[in-house]
């Protein structure tokens, strides 16, 4: 089946047509994203900077700004490779996209796109040591690439072990999340947006997983009705 989605992005990213699907996945995916790990930029000044590349605004972190600038270079690299295997060097190199020339990489133990070097917790629960992450996240794409039919699921699975690995010092969410993205793409799944408003129940899902999956199945399937939403407001077909 003809992937709608993949060809839509891709022919409006190389005609550069504003006010279709790839301008506003950029901008939502973009603000949700980012608002969710602190940014303080509204969706009207990240909708500013992408359509004009500047920003009216006043005492908002430069890294606010870098960052969102990056997120939206770190979706063109989704929209581009989607089609190709996941593998660890796109997974460092979305890092790299996102962190790099931000106040982070100026830090010595702050690995841009590279794994971390310090420990670190997510939601107050221990992520795997430094100095397992490799072995780890080889593990982990292994088994999902072994997979013969990868479904929303499964992605979502993949999503959740992303999370727990925490390979990346900071940024984690914000990577996991393009990854979903960029494997939505590839297996010709409509995507999911999680948006701000609902990062408690996102949070939630993530840590209830082993308890119970419905909470993050849910969650991600609210995020693919928004997407859907935005398809048919578009006036364009999906699975």
């Amino acid at each position: 089946m003809e992937n709608i989605i993949l060809k839509t992005l891709r022919e409006e990213k190389s005609a550069k047509i504003s006010g279709g699907l790839y301008h506003e996945l950029q901008v939502r995916m973009t603000y949700n994203s980012n608002h969710i790990e602190g940014s303080r930029l509204t969706e009207e000044q990240t909708r500013l900077i992408f359509e004009t590349n500047t920003i009216d605004a006043q005492a908002v972190p430069i890294d606010d700004i870098i960052e969102t600038v990056h997120h939206f270079r770190a979706i063109d690299y989704v929209i581009d490779i989607a089609e190709e295997k996941l593998t660890e060097k796109q997974i460092k190199h979305l890092h790299y996209i996102l962190k790099h020339d931000t106040r982070d990489s100026t830090f010595s133990w702050f690995a841009v796109g590279d794994y971390k070097i310090r420990p670190n917790f997510v939601g107050g629960h221990e992520t795997v040591s430094p100095g397992n992450v490799a072995d780890k996240i080889k593990i982990l794409l292994a088994k999902y690439n072994s997979q013969r039919k990868i479904s929303f699921e499964n992605i979502v699975e993949f999503h959740v072990n992303f999370e727990r690995i925490h390979p990346f010092q900071d940024g984690n969410g914000r990577v996991g999340r393009l990854i979903a993205l960029k494997e939505c793409l590839r297996h010709n799944i409509t995507p999911f947006i999680i948006e701000e408003s609902k990062k408690f129940f996102y949070y939630r899902g993530l840590s209830e997983w082993d308890n119970a999956k419905g909470f993050l199945i849910e969650t991600c399937r609210d995020g693919q009705d928004t997407f859907k939403n935005l398809l048919d407001a578009l006036e364009i077909s999906y699975r």
